[in-house]
């Protein structure tokens, strides 16, 4: 692989000069908007019809249970799958994201941290930095230390991922997700694996972000404790009928008297 001009050591993926498409990005009240959206691919459906919206400055939830493709829309909203059976989606302004048009306008931390092993945790917070900018090495080293700073990671710039226990790796994949300034990143089940304590640890941190940087998170999550803690929205997605059946306040919804809403929050079997 060819080394990156901006890189401080050989290896690194050398950063494109696209620059993102030069559509309008108005201030609106919604940050994402899903229309009449239809997942899936060749004969399968998983979602059909889906209508929602997400504000700017919330912490919006995707819940459901297994299978109903709560990651799977996720990796629509950024982008990572193609639109085919219908729908529309834009975010921040753009519509339908496609990766491969410039500099996404989000960050996005993946279910295990997707941390690569082989750079520091420094190096793999400077990865969008020297993918998408042209600053100078000392300038992309300073920005990813302050932002492992801002997540509790101020002695992690030169362990490596091993180093490091499952809450400290969420937490720099996290970092990570910051690295271009966005005002929205999406975090898929940043609680999994994690032990209570831990757990509670990084809800405190997403909800101060939130907070402090005015920061729009969507999280893909069925820790139902997260969901009460941070949550100020979210829809859920059925499976059985592969549409949303509930929005709203999680601490509303967990009063619904529809049985599939209710046996989630409750975690009561069908029977």
């Amino acid at each position: 692989m060819e080394p990156s001009p901006l890189s401080r050591r050989p290896g690194l993926p050398k950063p494109r000069k696209r620059i993102a498409p030069a559509l309008p990005r108005t201030k609106v009240e919604s940050i994402i908007e899903v229309e009449d959206l239809t997942m899936g691919w060749d004969d399968v459906v998983l979602q059909k019809d889906m209508n929602f919206d997400v504000k700017r400055g919330e912490v919006f939830t995707i819940l459901g249970g297994s299978g109903c493709g709560k990651s799977t829309l996720l990796r629509y909203l950024i982008g990572l799958e193609p639109i085919t059976k219908g729908g529309k989606i834009t975010v921040a302004g753009l519509r339908d994201i496609d990766l491969d048009d410039g500099l996404p306008p989000f960050g996005v931390m993946f279910q295990a941290g997707a941390l690569f092993g082989s750079l520091t945790v420094g190096e793999n917070v400077e990865l969008p930095l020297e993918e998408w900018t042209d600053l100078t090495p000392d300038a992309i080293a300073a920005i990813a230390r302050a932002k492992l700073k801002l997540v509790g990671l101020d002695g992690a710039y030169d362990k490596f991922p091993n180093e490091l226990s499952g809450g400290m790796k969420k937490r720099a994949a996290i970092a990570r997700s910051l690295a271009l300034e966005p005002e929205l990143v999406f975090l898929d089940e940043p609680s999994a694996g994690l032990d209570p304590i831990t757990s509670s640890e990084l809800d405190d941190l997403i909800l101060t972000l939130n907070e402090s940087l005015g920061l729009t998170v969507v999280i893909v999550t069925h820790e139902l404790e997260s969901i009460f803690k941070i949550a100020t929205r979210g829809i859920m997605l059925d499976k059985e009928t592969k549409s949303i059946i509930a929005e709203g306040n999680p601490k509303d919804l967990a009063k619904s008297d529809d049985p599939r809403v209710s046996n989630f929050f409750h975690r009561r079997s069908k029977d």
